[in-house]
């Protein structure tokens, strides 16, 4: 009689060409996710100076003036030294760092407003484009 082989398993052509297929998926599903990773930063970054400029807000309608940029973002945290009328903290958490864990960097009296509140981005640096430029709230 005949004998029935059977075989139980792949051979390398069929695995070859499976992975051949993953690395065609991979190559391009992953720079438009990594892309979106950029995206989600800046408006995360754009959230929170919005978040900040509400805390901002509270803080002066309470003391009648925005912190000084010698006091900066942590008055928005501990109360300054002379300030009678803080009501605060104006912040469940801390200041956080921009997406990028660098400061927010804020300004009172601003260049561009009463207060000038940005992050540098991506690259750290003044200017740029795409997630390197500047996030701002004017």
């Amino acid at each position: 009689m005949f004998s029935v082989r059977r075989n139980n398993g792949f051979t390398l052509l069929e695995l070859l060409v499976v992975v051949a297929i993953i690395g065609l998926l991979a190559g391009y599903v992953g720079p438009k996710y990594f892309g979106q990773i950029g995206k989600a930063e800046v408006k995360t970054a754009r959230a929170q100076i919005d978040g900040l400029e509400k805390a901002l807000d509270s803080y002066r309608l309470d003391v009648g003036r925005y912190p000084s940029t010698e006091q900066g973002l942590s008055a928005l945290t501990a109360q300054p030294s002379g300030v009678g009328k803080w009501a605060g903290p104006y912040l469940k958490k801390g200041v956080p760092p921009d997406p990028w864990g660098k400061p927010y960097v804020y300004k009172s009296p601003g260049d561009h407003g009463e207060i000038d509140l940005f992050s540098y981005g991506r690259d750290g640096a003044a200017g740029g484009s795409g997630e390197d430029a500047d996030i701002t709230n004017w």
